[in-house]
């Protein structure tokens, strides 16, 4: 267990200790629950009883906090406790990832792979011939690598990850359980029988730097060249995305997603859950598309946002969902006056 004392800390983060700064901490914990060993932030006034019956080693506080009452913790004073906390639990998670080296039996790489130092290959691995993967790559238990793939550093593949044939992952990404990379793009030629005929699908999946794919989603393989994910996109649980779709950099996406075949989805776009999008259309940089949308035809302008199936310009969609509930009242209304025409018209025959 990763272990540090209140000094260690206090430089980490640029604070100022006051109390013991030998105080060892191995562990985070919440402030109505934290123990000797563990840190903790306060930075809510509502929670300021809390601090000073806190069995916490350390608190984070704010530089201009004054106390009411004596606080046993040592105290880490800070320019923003909350913010400080973050970076402490970036580096925790950081070193809880990281922290796996050597190689659990059984684990199979191929003679003609190549892996880099300080890796981790958990039990019942495989990676396949000619495949090379970097400095610090993690490989969970039941990871399957294929042939001639290539992993970039630091990158991380959860249990369960599989990655087809010729594939490849920069670095600083992170493939969460159950990822499939490569598998085969949904090509298939109606016959004149009506059975339909598989198209081979010949080309790969290309995952650029600083990636994160979450867990039980699919990337297809192009059918000819590259289904190509930029750096820095975020995808969420459950997403599909076809054969020879582009996203662009920065992109998120939520679950549940589907992205059809040759769809080019630009960058910094923001994309809800359980949107589909169909194949071959482009989606202009910094879109928004609202959860449950269906897009169905090209963006071309920058920064739209979307909502709806068919989707439309959200504000457009908000206004027509107000009218649509108000069709009622409106039918009603429709029903009365063409009475009361008639009525009229009755009288003046």
């Amino acid at each position: 267990m990763l272990s540090f004392s209140a000094l260690q800390i206090a430089q980490m983060l640029g604070g100022e200790v006051k109390g013991n700064a030998s105080q060892v901490i191995n562990d985070i914990g919440k402030i109505e629950s934290a123990t000797n060993n563990q840190i903790t932030f306060f930075a809510n006034p509502k929670y300021e009883n809390f601090l000073y019956e806190s069995s916490a080693g350390v608190v984070l506080v704010n530089k201009a906090f004054v106390p009411k009452r004596e606080i046993k913790a040592t105290l880490i004073l800070v320019d923003d406790p909350y913010l400080a906390f973050t970076k402490l639990l970036e580096e925790y998670h950081k070193f809880l990832q990281y922290s796996k080296v050597g190689v659990e039996e059984p684990a199979y790489i191929h003679e003609s792979a190549t892996i880099g130092a300080s890796h981790y290959r958990g039990a019942f691995s495989y990676i396949g011939k000619n495949s090379s993967l970097g400095n610090n790559v993690k490989i969970y238990p039941n990871v399957s690598i294929g042939d001639n793939v290539k992993i970039g550093d630091n990158t991380i593949l959860y249990a369960g990850v599989k990655v087809y044939d010729n594939c490849v992952i920069g670095s600083n990404c992170k493939l969460h359980a159950g990822v499939v990379v490569g598998s085969d793009g949904f090509g298939f030629a109606p016959q004149a029988d009506g059975t339909y005929k598989s198209i081979p699908q010949l080309g790969n999946v290309v995952i650029e730097d600083n990636v994160d794919v979450g867990a039980n989603t699919v990337i297809d393989c192009a059918t000819m060249g590259s289904t190509i994910i930029k750096r820095g996109v975020k995808l969420d649980n459950l997403i599909q995305i076809a054969h020879n779709v582009v996203i662009g950099s920065n992109t998120v996406i939520a679950a549940q997603a589907g992205i059809s075949g040759s769809a080019v989805i630009g960058d910094n776009c923001m994309i809800g859950g359980q949107v589909g999008i169909v194949g071959h259309i482009n989606i202009a940089s910094k879109t928004k598309v609202g959860a449950q949308s269906g897009v169905s035809k090209t963006i071309e302008k920058e920064g739209t946002a979307l909502s709806g199936s068919p989707a439309f310009d959200y504000k457009s969609q908000l206004k027509s969902s107000v009218i649509f509930k108000n069709l009622p009242r409106v039918q009603k209304q429709l029903e009365e006056l063409e009475e009361k025409v008639i009525n009229l018209y009755n009288k003046m025959d």
